[in-house]
């Protein structure tokens, strides 16, 4: 599919007021997303695990205009308090979207938005926010096009998604997303994420995922920044194709459930990620004496208990503890023992692989 397919012919229904509500789920990547060309395309491919309970419900209320207007007419609510300083952020998706969703300048939309989790936790709520913005849109355009199918309409919202947040197209559908062209991946796209195609063992279908908060301020380079930072890097072809390497290991692994491997590609992306912050210019360390902490730690207790958890890092410095869910019990007993005491005030979330968003 090219840009095209998106762009609406025509619309067969008028629709004068109404509401659509969808809840939309975080992902944590596997293999990294890092650097990007325009039009939000990634450098590399991308697969990220589906969280299940971090999530953030959006509800796009629309009046139709009696004149369509010159600008985008909104208001934005975030739990339930009107929030300007959110609108840049919705406009420029507005402006980046508007060619596929021609009918933006013909409602008023109030757009009221809640995260399951606190904004302040240090949690990256993009993906789960621009994805949900971006169904309640595409919903609104099916009701305009009844013909439209589930198939396009997952591709559509995927599609929109990435406009406003690059890993926003991975949090549509569930439990594995794929996004970024890859030679060995058949219908991989870089204009939308896809559910993985091949076969993946049950172990990885209810992986647990506790999100360590250890530090809730605002991350000190933006995601847009870092990944700008990418295009001059020393090291950037030999990350754009380790990616590519990682992805196409992972087949093997998700097949036969080779959880050793998983670890080794999961936590050398993590360290990778960082890697490449700290040798851009200029260079960001992200991690914090308390994520290296947890990360030792975790070493030790995986090479004492024989288990099977790992870590993976987002570009901050809060840890996602990855683990089998028939080691539940001994993992999260050593997270309570061992790991809780470097987070903020011991701040956690314990989520698990999910299966994409849900209309509401």
């Amino acid at each position: 599919m090219t840009e095209k397919d998106f762009v609406p012919s025509s619309y067969t229904v008028e629709k004068s007021a109404g509401t659509v509500r969808w809840k939309s789920p975080s992902n944590i990547a596997l293999v990294k997303y890092w650097g990007k060309k325009e039009e939000q395309i990634p450098a590399n491919p991308s697969i990220s695990f589906t969280l299940n309970t971090a999530t953030t419900t959006t509800s796009v209320k629309y009046k139709k205009l009696g004149i369509p207007s010159e600008i985008f007419k909104f208001d934005f609510l975030f739990e339930g308090s009107a929030k300007e300083d959110f609108k840049p952020k919705i406009i420029q998706f507005f402006k980046r979207t508007q060619r596929y969703l021609p009918f933006l300048k013909n409602y008023h939309f109030t757009i009221e938005s809640s995260n399951s989790f606190p904004h302040s936790s240090g949690i990256a709520s993009s993906a789960s926010s621009m994805s949900a913005l971006a169904l309640c849109l595409v919903d609104l355009e099916r009701e305009l096009d009844p013909g439209m199918t589930t198939e396009f309409f997952n591709k559509k919202a995927s599609f929109l998604a990435r406009l406003g947040s690059g890993s926003a197209c991975r949090s549509i559908t569930g439990p594995l997303v794929q996004w970024g062209d890859h030679v060995e991946t058949e219908g991989s796209s870089n204009l939308f994420g896809i559910d993985y195609p091949y076969r993946v063992h049950p172990i990885f279908e209810k992986y647990q995922d506790t999100i360590l908060l250890v530090d809730k301020g605002q991350k000190q380079v933006s995601s847009t920044v870092g990944h700008n930072l990418m295009h001059n890097h020393a090291f950037a072809k030999e990350r754009f194709a380790q990616a590519h390497r990682n992805l196409t290991t992972l087949k093997g692994v998700f097949e036969t459930g080779d959880v050793t491997t998983f670890i080794e590609i999961v936590e050398s992306e993590a360290l990778t990620l960082h890697a490449m912050m700290m040798t851009s210019l200029p260079y960001f360390i992200l991690m914090k004496p308390n994520t290296l902490e947890i990360i030792n730690r975790i070493w030790a207790f995986r090479k004492a208990s024989q288990t099977h958890v790992c870590f993976t890092l987002d570009a901050g410095a809060n840890v996602h503890v990855l683990y089998p869910e028939n080691e539940k019990a001994q993992v999260y007993a050593f997270i309570e023992e061992e790991l809780l005491q470097y987070c903020e005030e011991g701040g956690h979330l314990c989520d698990q692989v999910g299966s994409g968003a849900k209309k509401l």
